[in-house]
């Protein structure tokens, strides 16, 4: 019998597997999980510490609720994915940074990697936020007008945190 030619016998190439999603826990559903996910991957790419990935969700659980959100006061920001709007201001996305303010522009913001990367990097800058509590960490890059208010999300980021980092 004929042997079959090296093109017969190539396979097709396989695609990579699609990575899996991380599956929801601490009440969050699949979109603000993949947003956390997107968070947590680039505090590991910036090799940050374990706390900062936490001070990091505990600010976007706070900002947003973890969705990626356009601004009623930016019409531009609906150009863009989002899973909701806010109006507070000119802020945008899962940390709702000001473009206004120097974090970057709309359509930067609007990318969850870049916002975390903005976030990581900002708070890099804070002298001591290692020592500091979370909603202390988290204010110190936020500067909010309710800097107490991180706190209560200090328990479900690091149950989140935990779950993202197997």
């Amino acid at each position: 019998t004929p042997t079959p030619s090296r093109a017969a016998v190539r396979k097709t190439p396989k695609k990579p597997p699609k990575p899996r999603r991380p599956r929801p826990v601490a009440g969050l559903d699949q979109a603000q999980m993949d947003n956390a996910k997107v968070i947590v991957d680039v505090g590991r790419e910036m090799k940050m510490p374990r706390r900062a990935l936490v001070v990091a969700l505990a600010t976007a659980m706070q900002e947003s609720n973890l969705y990626n959100l356009a601004s009623d006061v930016l019409p531009e920001s609906f150009d863009y994915p989002n899973q909701g709007s806010g109006s507070d201001h000119d802020s945008v996305g899962l940390f709702q940074q000001r473009p206004s303010s120097g974090w970057g522009t709309v359509a930067e913001l609007m990318r969850p990697s870049y916002a975390a990367r903005a976030f990581y990097s900002a708070l890099n800058e804070i002298p001591g936020w290692q020592d500091m509590s979370v909603t202390a960490a988290a204010q110190a890059v936020q500067v909010s007008a309710y800097p107490d208010a991180y706190a209560q999300h200090e328990e479900r980021a690091t149950t989140i945190v935990a779950a993202l980092i197997v």
